[in-house]
């Protein structure tokens, strides 16, 4: 089986869908001007598709209490102090320091506006290179 999405219920989905387009480059794929406000966005490989709604039948959850080792989104940086730097900058709150994985891979937490945890990932070998 293929994954075809994940989806995270937020508080303003129009907003938050609007900030991973300006500072992820994520591209919407489809999106609803009503309840629940769905967007779909694709990264630019198009395989990998965030679903952001508001869903009034469940709870949103605390992101910000959400330890990032319980979930969170990574996002490949070749620039990772560039990139940290910049979410900052447009919003987003830091979440750690840069860590250094015993194979070289350079790993650093944030969150977005809304508390959802971001990884930023600069690896020594891409994950897909033994597929």
């Amino acid at each position: 089986m293929i994954i075809e999405h994940f989806a995270l219920n937020v508080t303003d989905p129009t907003a938050a869908s609007a900030w991973y387009v300006q500072h992820l480059g994520l591209c919407v794929l489809r999106s609803l001007t009503q309840s629940p406000y769905t967007h779909f966005l694709a990264d630019d490989s198009g395989r990998v598709v965030v679903e952001f709604y508001r869903q009034t039948v469940a709870p949103v959850p605390d992101y910000w209490a959400m330890n990032p080792f319980v979930f969170h989104i990574a996002f490949l940086a070749d620039d990772l102090p560039g990139a940290h730097a910049r979410l900052i900058a447009a919003g987003a709150a830091p979440a750690g320091d840069v860590t250094v994985a015993a194979n070289g891979d350079r790993l650093i937490f944030l969150r977005d506006p809304w508390g959802v945890p971001l990884q930023l990932v600069n690896r020594v070998v891409p994950l897909s290179a033994g597929v």
